[in-house]
């Protein structure tokens, strides 16, 4: 009599999306559904990255982002010239006139070149404000975490301090009182969005402390400068980009607000700043708002669909169980 393999016995999983009945997976749960996930390659860079395309939501994310890249890149090919210029009779609606497919705003201006010059400084923003985030909560949560004693405590005051600060009302007031520029925008937001990073940082630093490779760099003499940036950054670099990822769509919407509420750069198109001059003539003309707010719902939808990918992608218990 021969024993039948093991795997014929394995119980069935709980965790499985169910397919009979009229049990049917959500909209995260496709999102997060490989796709022929037979034949990944679960080790290794390769395997992240191939894992990370297999999921619907991080491709539709990634050729999303891709898109709106393209296009701020190609801006001044696409419609040379000064956005801020008039170059026809106000509002005309989309469709009206094929030169201006997305038609003018009242004060004549093609609303399609401020889109794609928009697109421009939207992300630039959100990414040098990531940026800026990224180089202070990670400087400040490994200090934190690896030195420990009163460093930790006087970092862990003031972050605390930061998060009970309500953010976006401190980025106002930075604003405010500096000059309105995209530069100084993007300072103002990555200063005041770092403590999460910050915090992220401190936690995987302390437990990778007494791991096996740190402790050896240890006895071989290494000083901390080194331990700290080649020994366990790297080991914390998934965790960080998959929290930039959301620091972006997150500062890309705050670059939005801001201009919204008539704090952005008057020297760029941005589409928040298109929004709060549509918002007058929301009634007659809300082309003028929606259109822009699409393309703001576009960048943070395809920066949030990139960030959950991603965690699946470069979380090794996710990927073992993939």
């Amino acid at each position: 009599m021969s024993l039948a393999s093991p795997s014929n016995f394995a119980p069935p999983d709980p965790a499985a999306p169910k397919t009979g009945g009229r049990e049917w997976p959500g909209i995260r749960e496709w999102l997060n559904r490989p796709i022929g996930s037979r034949g990944l390659a679960h080790g290794g860079r390769l395997g992240a990255l191939r894992l990370f395309f297999s999921k619907p939501g991080g491709l539709i994310g990634f050729v999303l982002l891709a898109a709106i890249v393209a296009v701020a890149l190609c801006a001044n090919w696409i419609y040379p010239g000064d956005p801020l210029d008039t170059v026809a009779e106000p509002f005309l609606w989309p469709g009206q006139n094929l030169a201006y497919p997305l038609g003018t705003d009242s004060l004549g201006r093609n609303v399609a070149t401020a889109v794609v010059h928009g697109s421009r400084t939207s992300l630039t923003v959100g990414f040098t404000a990531a940026t800026v985030g990224l180089a202070v909560g990670v400087f400040l949560g490994s200090i934190a975490g690896y030195f420990g004693g009163w460093v930790d405590g006087a970092v862990m005051r003031v972050t605390e301090l930061f998060q009970t600060t309500p953010m976006f009302l401190f980025i106002v007031v930075l604003v405010a009182l500096l000059q309105p520029t995209a530069g100084m925008i993007s300072l103002a937001i990555g200063l005041t969005t770092w403590e999460q990073l910050a915090r992220l940082v401190r936690a995987e630093v302390r437990q990778l402390l007494q791991s096996d490779f740190v402790l050896a760099a240890r006895s071989t003499g290494f000083g901390s400068a080194h331990i700290i940036v080649r020994e366990i950054l790297p080991n914390v670099l998934p965790s960080i980009v998959v929290m930039v990822s959301f620091k972006v769509a997150s500062a890309i919407f705050m670059e939005s607000s801001l201009a919204f509420l008539g704090l952005g750069d008057p020297n760029h198109v941005s589409w928040g700043g298109m929004i709060e001059e549509g918002r007058d003539f929301i009634r007659t003309a809300w082309y003028l708002t929606i259109i822009p707010g699409a393309a703001i719902v576009a960048a943070v939808l395809s920066l949030n669909l990139i960030g959950d990918a991603l965690n699946d992608a470069l979380n090794p218990r996710l990927r073992r169980t993939a």
